[in-house]
Parts: structure tokens; sequence; C-alpha cells
């Protein structure tokens, strides 16, 4: 490849990171308008981590450390909301899973407080899943 053909295809590269970086935005936007209110989706996070990724190759390629820096810690952080996301997604299954199966009475093993604290559990793992503010854990 050529240096000017080489060239432009770190420039096309560069773009279409862009694009994906700024895509996310967008898909963000378009569920929030949906749901009514704000919200974030997979996609966003996964358009984040795509964007991010071509874009602190392409900074990396043009060895730009503050680009670099700018685009390769939020790779992370993307990733990190995705576990996040995944876990909260598993409580949630896992919870609808517990509430599927017959209840026990208080009589059969469980007393009101075990129950109480079981309801608070349920509570916040719904809390989680609905992906309430506040409700995130370490």
């Amino acid at each position: 490849m050529s240096g000017h053909a080489k060239e432009w295809f770190w420039i096309i590269f560069g773009l279409i990171g862009q694009i994906m970086f700024t895509g996310r935005f967008i898909v963000q936007w378009i569920a929030s308008e949906r749901a009514k209110m704000s919200i974030v989706t997979k996609s966003f996070w996964t358009f984040s981590i795509l964007g991010s990724s071509m874009l602190s190759v392409y900074a990396i390629y043009r060895r730009d450390p503050v680009f670099i820096l700018g685009q390769v810690p939020g790779i992370f952080i993307y990733a990190r909301n995705l576990v996040i996301m995944r876990n909260s997604e598993r409580r949630a299954r896992a919870l609808a899973a517990q509430e599927a199966q017959p209840s026990r009475s208080a009589g059969a093993g469980e007393t009101g407080a075990a129950n109480a604290v079981n309801a608070a559990v349920a509570a916040a793992s719904a809390a989680d899943a609905a992906g309430a503010p506040g409700s995130e854990r370490p």
C-alpha cells in the first residue's frame, strides 16, 4: 500500500470509529424518547466500546498521547457497565424464577423477619434490573 493510500485508510478508519462513537448518543436518544425517560441501553455501551477502541487504535497510529489518554480508559468503563447490566439481568431472571416457585408460609420454616428480608432483597434486585437511579451496587 502506498503512503497516500495508507494515510487514507487510517483517516477512513478514524472516521468510522468517530461515527460509531457518536452513534451511541443517537441510540440513547431514540431509546429515551421511546421510553419518555432517560435510558442507557446495551447498544449504547457496545457502540461506546467499539467506537472508543477504533479511535484508540487510530490515536496509537497517530502517536497522539492526548488522544490515547482520552480514549483508552473509557473502554474499561464501558465494558464494566456491560458487566453490571449482565449481572442485573441475571439477578432479575433469578428473582423471576424464585417468584415463579410456590411460596412457603411462615409456619413452614420461614419467620416473618426472613420474609421481610427476602422481600427487601427482591425489591432491590427489581430496582437494579430496572436501572433505577442509585440502585447500582459495587
